[in-house]
């Protein structure tokens, strides 16, 4: 062999082969076919915090991954392929369903050309990692209408839906476990509402979003603070939140909170959803449709009446979103610890158990599902959640790649990236914000706040801040940009000045 080392070289070759058919066969005894989101980290990206018990001995989901219509100032790129501390936002799922031995996986986009290019990167980034199948959907079907469309491509007992545009450390696994342990039709991540405000709520950024008031979501949950007794989205919130009298009358206690959002990521009973989704043809949201129905259709018939609770003529309790009201309680003795084992017996008995997995508060969750949450994430991501990046940072708190040039006075702060083969002339200042690749900056150029993707041009005296600009766009000198986002390939005239602004080519 060591005289003639191309005689072993094919057969090394068919060894290996022959190793990787017999994992992936492995892989399809234990997990079923999946749709997630396209994008992933490097290795070194992945989260490190160490699995617990439930988590590691939880058998596979399918795990779900349903990609939105990219934004209005990027259309030529899907959302999931939108950089995030310049890598596509698709990868930090994928990454999480690694990281949860998850590695079958589904990806449902909206639109052929989406689909081909979520597909293709997919293909290059996780060649021999995951078995990724990218499957396209109409447009504007929504995310119910995406699992109905791939409904009978789902084969295990429990499926997992996540959101391609989640970013998160909260490792599925937890959430899996929890599903499987209350025998759930379906259980459902809550997180903390970020700093900048719920995520659910769309915005156009800057300061038209502080503006508007935020709408909360409403949920109910019982004293152990696992099952989810009631729900209502912040869009439909208005100026009394109305419970049903009986749920408080079953559970003894309902604990009611409006600090904390849903993070787009659950875990359902296969059978049960797909009931759902073929008895209710309308229905096109998981949050605002599908969940809310098995909410409600999963406590059974109570007693109506009792004392200590406002109701209204239809027989709803009232609660005041003015008042401070934490809890919503009767007497004890009217249901004592009777909601498990009574009020929502498995799912077998024909009842539906919704439950949640609350994550910690030192749990980074955020979605990138409106352009201020998209800036958010992108200084969260190289800031204090530098841990989801997986890069090295500097001694200055910051990433600035080797292949960088960097002019005389020109000052990159802490919290800020700068990509490969960009160049930035001198007395240039950088402050919390994101650069991409090969990117030609000018003299006296100041940008805060702000993204700026591959491939700008930004000449001497512009000033940009919280701002996202496009691939291919190219700022003339003197230019000014405020609370602005800029779609790929415009150009901003010399010396304009443009203030919360959509710019985009017609």
């Amino acid at each position: 062999e060591h005289q003639n080392p191309h005689l072993t070289l094919p057969v090394n070759l068919t060894r290996r082969r022959r190793r990787r058919r017999r994992r992936r066969r492995r892989r399809r005894r234990w997990t079923s076919r999946s749709s997630s989101s396209p994008e992933a980290l490097p290795r070194s990206s992945r989260p490190s915090s160490p699995r617990s018990t439930a988590e590691h001995d939880t058998p596979p989901l399918t795990p779900t991954t349903l990609i939105n219509p990219p934004f209005c100032f990027s259309q030529d790129v899907p959302k999931a392929l939108l950089p995030v501390a310049n890598r596509p936002a698709i990868s930090y799922v994928l990454d999480l369903l690694e990281s949860s031995d998850l590695k079958d996986i589904i990806v449902v986009v909206e639109g052929q050309e989406a689909a081909r290019l979520v597909g293709a990167w997919i293909s290059s980034a996780y060649l021999d990692r995951l078995v990724v199948e990218v499957v396209a959907v109409t447009e504007d079907i929504g995310t119910a209408g995406a699992l109905r469309a791939i409904s009978k491509r789902l084969v295990a007992n429990d499926v997992l839906v996540i959101s391609g545009d989640l970013v998160t450390d909260v490792l599925p696994g937890a959430v899996a476990a929890t599903h499987r342990r209350n025998g759930a039709a379906v259980t459902a991540l809550l997180c903390s509402v970020p700093v900048s405000g719920p995520s659910d709520a769309a915005s156009s950024g800057g300061k038209d979003k502080a503006k508007k008031p935020c709408r909360l979501n409403i949920v109910g949950l019982d004293i152990t603070r696992q099952f989810l007794l009631h729900v209502v989205s912040g869009t439909d919130v208005e100026k009394d939140v109305r419970v049903y009298k009986r749920k408080i009358r079953a559970v003894g206690q309902m604990e009611i909170r409006s600090d904390l959002m849903d993070a787009h990521l659950y875990a359902f009973n296969r059978t049960t959803l797909q009931d759902v989704l073929e008895q209710k043809e309308t229905y096109r949201s998981i949050r605002l449709e599908v969940l809310p129905y098995l909410v409600k259709s999963q406590l059974r018939s109570a007693p109506s009446g009792g004392e200590g609770t406002i109701v209204d003529e239809t027989g709803n309790a009232v609660v005041p979103l003015s008042s401070n009201l934490q809890c919503l309680s009767q007497h004890r003795a009217i249901a004592p610890s009777a909601f498990k084992q009574d009020l929502l017996p498995s799912s077998g008995s024909g009842t539906h158990r919704c439950c949640v997995y609350i994550a910690s508060k030192n749990k980074y969750c955020h979605r990138l599902n409106s352009i201020q949450a998209y800036c958010d994430i992108n200084r969260d991501v190289i800031g204090e959640a530098s841990h989801l990046s997986g890069y090295s940072f500097s001694s200055h708190n910051n990433i600035i790649h080797p292949s960088c040039v960097l002019g005389s006075k020109t000052t990159v702060g802490p919290q800020c990236m700068l990509a490969e083969g960009s160049q930035l002339g001198d007395k240039c200042g950088v402050k919390r914000s994101v650069i991409g690749r090969h990117c030609r900056i000018g003299s006296n150029v100041k940008i805060v706040n702000s993204v700026v993707m591959n491939h700008v041009v930004i000449e001497d005296g512009c000033h940009i801040q919280g701002s996202v600009v496009c691939n291919n766009v190219q700022l003339q000198e003197r230019a000014v940009l405020k609370d602005c986002q800029v779609g790929a390939g415009y150009t901003v005239t010399t010396g304009s000045d443009h203030k919360s602004e959509s710019l985009a080519r017609k």
